[in-house]
């Protein structure tokens, strides 16, 4: 203890008047300006200034405590082989996270731990399939079973694993997906511009999820396929016209639901419905004037039919008074005959313009239509004539 007091005088008497790294000399180290100072040192009942850290070479003085020597065992006692341990998460002499206790001082990780194992097991192991709905179950990735509507039970996640569907709900496909033209090729080697909507859905989940690689993609290019089939057999104007898409659409469906059920695709085609068939859009004038012309057509078709009619039905009429009169006739020929010549005559008498009388003490001729005539041209004005 002698030997470091002696070594921090020697120090200080040396260090005295110069700037030290423990605080600004004192009047009485600095000495005179002319360098004679003072030949003692600092002394050890000297106290140390406040300006400054104290000199670890001097001994404390009777204020300070005494500074505590650092053992080995301190050092090392927090120290982990991280690095020196620090009190606290949020810094140093911050409070350090402990988690709560139960009543007897047992930890509460378990019951948390079991908490969310349980939680875990619920919410992957219980499963509610809605009324329009059915459930396919893997195991392991592999198809295990079907899950009808209703509350069921499987093992949890990953073990099984459930993937729920609408299996009642009618899909619908529209051929083609966009507004661009589908020419379609006729029975009598004509083009069609055509556009229809396919409604479907699933017959069999278990197939439609494991068969086909994509449902979907299959069930359009099935019907396109089947469309071109039903569409060549029929000519253009039947095509066009409303008469022959209810046969084109049944033919459809038909061979739509056989390819679907070769290929075990699991869906079941509700219906077909044809939404547009136009002609191509470089020839849709020339189609609009051969439209005209058949509508002219149907139109003149329809009076010839309908004067067809009228004559027919005047016909119908005059055999059915024939034939009454020929039961007339029949019964009393001398009056029939008589009769008819009667009605002949004036039917045809009616035209002319004289009067015939047949009777005693009568003019027999009376030219009434000429006297009519005279007295209407010498009512009428003469023509005026000019004058020279």
């Amino acid at each position: 203890m002698r030997l470091m007091d002696g070594f921090g005088r020697t120090i200080a008497l040396a260090m005295a008047g110069k700037k030290t790294p423990w605080g600004k000399p004192s009047a009485d180290d600095s000495g005179d300006a002319d360098g004679a100072g003072s030949d003692s040192g600092p002394r050890a009942d000297t106290p140390p200034r406040k300006n400054g850290p104290r000199n670890p070479w001097l001994p404390p003085s009777g204020g300070e405590e005494p500074r505590r020597s650092a053992s080995i065992e301190d050092i090392f006692k927090n120290r982990g082989p991280e690095g020196p341990r620090r009190m606290g998460g949020g810094g140093p002499g911050g409070p350090r996270f402990r988690m709560p206790e139960r009543p007897g001082g047992k930890s509460w990780t378990p019951l948390v731990i079991l908490a969310l194992v349980a939680l875990w097991i619920v919410s992957t192991s219980f499963h509610q399939v809605e009324p329009k709905e059915k459930g396919i179950v893997t195991t392991f990735g592999k198809y295990t079973d079907t899950l009808d509507p209703g509350l069921n039970f499987t093992a949890p996640w990953p073990i099984q694993n459930v993937d729920v569907m609408d299996v009642s709900t009618f899909r619908s496909e529209r051929v083609p997906g966009n507004d661009s033209e589908k020419l379609i090729l006729t029975g009598d080697q004509n083009l069609v511009d055509l556009s229809y909507v396919i409604r479907w859905n699933i017959r069999d989940l278990e197939q439609f999820k494991f068969q086909l690689a994509d449902p979907v993609e299959t069930v359009r290019e099935v019907a396109e396929a089947a469309m071109r089939a039903s569409v060549a057999e029929q000519e253009l104007d039947s095509v066009l016209s409303g008469a022959g898409r209810a046969e084109i659409e049944q033919r459809v469906r038909t061979r739509m639901q056989a390819l679907l059920d070769a290929y075990s695709s699991g869906v079941a085609v509700q219906g077909v419905e044809i939404e547009k068939t136009d002609p191509p859009t470089r020839v849709v004038e020339a189609f609009k004037d051969v439209s005209a012309a058949q509508q002219n057509a149907e139109t003149e078709v329809n009076r010839a039919r309908a004067y067809a009619q009228q004559v027919l039905a005047r016909a119908q009429g005059d055999a059915a008074s024939f034939d009454k009169i020929y039961a007339e006739y029949r019964l009393a020929p001398e009056v029939t005959r008589r009769r008819l010549y009667y009605e002949t005559m004036e039917s045809v008498l009616s035209k002319t313009d004289k009067t015939i009388i047949e009777a005693d003490g009568v003019t027999p001729y009376l030219p009434l239509p000429e006297v009519r005539r005279r007295s209407q041209q010498s009512s009428q004005p003469a023509p005026a004539t000019g004058g020279q």
